[in-house]
């Protein structure tokens, strides 16, 4: 299945009528800062989400960097 076989995302979407402006370079880097900050925070309280739900600890963490 090709890409262009798929419908687009809403994300996609958003982003085709925000590209669609005439953005500069400049507001074009802070926007994909801004994603990309977005999108690893989501990712790390996720991760201390399921820390919490594991019961992990630091030590944990240890264990497994010396297995």
């Amino acid at each position: 299945m090709k890409i262009l076989d798929k419908p687009l995302s809403n994300l996609q979407i958003e982003l085709l009528q925000l590209y669609s402006q005439d953005v500069s370079e400049e507001d074009l880097i802070v926007i994909k800062r801004m994603l990309a900050k977005y999108f690893a925070d989501k990712a790390s309280d996720e991760m201390d989400k399921l820390w919490s739900e594991q019961g992990w600890t630091d030590e944990t963490m240890e264990r497994w960097l010396n297995e």
